[in-house]
This record gives C-alpha cells, sequence and structure tokens, in this order.
C-alpha cells in the first residue's frame, strides 16, 4: 500500500528557523521539502545536480549566479549544477526541492 500526502501539510514553519524533511534519497538524487521563516534562506552555494523547487506555499527570493528571481506558490524554477544560487523567505515559505543527476 502507498502513503499519500500532501506535501505542504507535511511540513510546518517553526519561527525563525529553516526545517527540511527528506522523502526520498537515491543515488541518483533527492526529493526533500522545506518550510522557511519569513527572512530565513540558504546562503550562496552550488549543487552538484540539476535542481528543480517548486514552492508549495509563500513567497521566495532565489538567485542563480547575477539574476534574482521572486516566485510564489504553484510556480517552479530550475537551478542549474554548478550554478552559484541562493534562497531568501520574503515572506515565509514551502518548497519541494528536486535534486536529480541526469
Amino acid at each position: 500500500m502507498q502513503n499519500i500526502i500532501t506535501l505542504k501539510n507535511h511540513i510546518e514553519y517553526q519561527k525563525g528557523s529553516v526545517v527540511s524533511k527528506e522523502i526520498l534519497k537515491t543515488e541518483n538524487g533527492t526529493v526533500t521539502i522545506f518550510a522557511f521563516d519569513e527572512g530565513q534562506g540558504l546562503s550562496e552555494h552550488t549543487a552538484p545536480f540539476n535542481v528543480l523547487v517548486y514552492i508549495l506555499d509563500g513567497e521566495a527570493q532565489i538567485k542563480i549566479e547575477e539574476t534574482t528571481h521572486t516566485l510564489i506558490d504553484g510556480q517552479m524554477i530550475e537551478l542549474p549544477a554548478n550554478k552559484p544560487h541562493s534562497l531568501k523567505a520574503l515572506k515565509k515559505f514551502k518548497m519541494l526541492l528536486i535534486m536529480m543527476k541526469l
């Protein structure tokens, strides 16, 4: 029997924090959900695989190299492998992150 979950209800916000929950991990990548309180973020870093970020709730600022994007719930963006990127919660937000080796 398969477990059915509603992603944005599967993780809760925590005041002043970033919370993550890994849903799937294989040798080819991971699927993780995150909840960012307003003003929280991830500093600039790179990932070895391509990453898809889908906003489940709220509003996020995502910077890829020198370009800044503002995303709201229901929107998705690709973060290319080995390209510097950062994330910041303009309002508290939840996201699904899919990192995969192509």
